[in-house]
């Protein structure tokens, strides 16, 4: 955790303990920025084992903190198991990571942070710092309660206190959740407008729209930018809005609209997640200092070699790809397995990747074939087609849970299809 001068921990009236606000906040500052005590890990489904990792870290704990988890609200309590008293304060109080790597998590004064559907903060895992990140989406006032929201932004208010009564035991009494009647109905109207219009611009986006239909694309966020700005100040959701617009001119030729878009996208994320979350580049931030190839690589955002003996970024999808993401025998895209230049350039210079996914399953008949999951949550299968047929591992190595590594994976097409997975499937290019 930070030292923090903009909020202190208080007790607020009906809601046990929150953040207040000791000073005026302004639009756009991080409030809170904080690394997790205790994690879950991304894809574990089996809550007996979630139960006892949980269990593990709280007990590791110094005093102090686990002090600090133990006195948050417990909606699940279990007088007679300390491991389920544990899970009980983990499942009401853990915020969403869902980084690839981490699915939730405990942070110490972010799970104080309340909920209200008008919430004035948004939180976001902040992948480039490895922290938790709450920013002010509009300007909040000496004394007020610092809040974020638990649920999807687009729910009705019957949806959102039903969820909210449900799964966190209190009923919402947020300026949107006390409107009267009418107001209440008009409000829930343009949420299901804006739901409706963003798949109406997302399938649009995907099946070419933009360039059969533009001026009606166009028209569909420019009506979502209207009704987000009806619902409450500086929503959430503008940065999308205005970058889907600014996709359909820049498609168009319009550049000069084009970038009035994209910077208004910018500067909202920037609002919502800060300027250091490693997605968010303004147009003045273009490098200067580069020389003329390395500009080129931070353009294409093109592989770069590490320097040998430097730790392996296992984030970087071009050394570790997904399923989806490799290449296949003698397809078009051999190219993009050279660090520079193209296939037929001597000089052009081979790249390895390594292709990573977690054991589900696995059967030794004719020989050894595993089902795997990938960094995409992908299900595959594996064949090894080796002179041993895949006893050359030994059978203490060959576990569910335990990770493939194949170097230099690609795409390869049999002559026969299983009918429940696609005719591709891994195949290591060495031994």
């Amino acid at each position: 955790m930070d030292d923090n001068s903009f909020y202190a921990i208080r007790d607020v009236p009906g809601k046990g303990k929150g953040l207040v606000a000791v000073q005026k906040i302004k639009k756009g500052t991080r409030i809170l920025c904080e690394e997790p005590i205790i994690i879950t890990p991304q894809g574990e489904p089996e809550i007996p084992r979630l139960r006892v990792t949980v269990a593990q870290q709280v007990d590791a704990l110094e005093p102090s903190l686990r002090q600090a988890f133990l006195s948050m609200r417990n909606i699940y309590p279990h007088e007679n198991s300390v491991e389920k008293l544990y899970w009980g304060i983990f499942q009401t109080n853990a915020l969403p990571v869902e980084n690839g790597e981490i699915a939730s998590a405990i942070f110490i004064e972010a799970c104080r942070i309340n909920h209200a559907c008008d919430r004035n903060g948004q939180k976001r895992w902040n992948d480039n710092i490895k922290k938790h990140t709450v920013h002010a989406l509009r300007d909040i006032e000496k004394g007020d309660e610092i809040t974020i929201c638990y649920l999807g932004v687009d729910m009705g208010r019957d949806s959102r206190m039903k969820t909210l009564e449900d799964k966190f035991a209190f009923v919402c009494s947020c300026r949107l959740c006390s409107l009267p009647a009418e107001e209440g109905r008009e409000s829930d109207r343009r949420l299901d407008r804006i739901y409706q219009l963003d798949g109406l611009i997302s399938r649009g986006l995907a099946f070419g729209a933009l360039l059969s239909s533009p001026l009606q694309m166009l028209r569909y966020v420019d009506e979502q930018v209207r009704l987000y700005n009806e619902q409450g100040p500086d929503d959430s959701g503008l940065p999308q809005a205005f970058f889907d617009a600014a996709q359909i001119v820049i498609a168009n030729g319009d550049l000069a609209r084009g970038r009035i878009f994209a910077e208004r996208a910018v500067s909202g994320w920037r609002t919502n997640s800060g300027s250091d979350c490693k997605e968010n580049t303004a147009v003045d931030e273009v490098p200067s200092e580069l020389e003329k190839g390395a500009f080129e690589d931070w353009l294409w955002k093109r592989f770069v070699p590490q320097r040998e003996g430097q730790p392996a970024d296992l984030r970087n999808r071009s050394s570790f790809p997904g399923f989806s993401d490799l290449p296949t025998d003698g397809g078009a895209d051999r190219m993009d397995i050279f660090q520079d230049g193209v296939a037929d350039d001597p000089h052009a210079r081979p790249r390895h990747w390594c292709f990573l996914a977690e054991i589900v399953d696995y059967s030794l008949l004719l020989r050894l074939e595993m089902e795997l999951k990938d960094v995409n949550e992908e299900m595959l299968p594996l064949f090894f087609y080796t002179e041993a047929r895949g006893n050359e591992l030994a059978p203490e190595d060959i576990c569910r849970g335990y990770t493939v590594a194949v170097l230099d994976a690609r795409h390869h097409k049999f002559r026969w299809d299983r009918p429940d997975f696609p005719g591709a499937v891994a195949e290591a290019t060495g031994n």
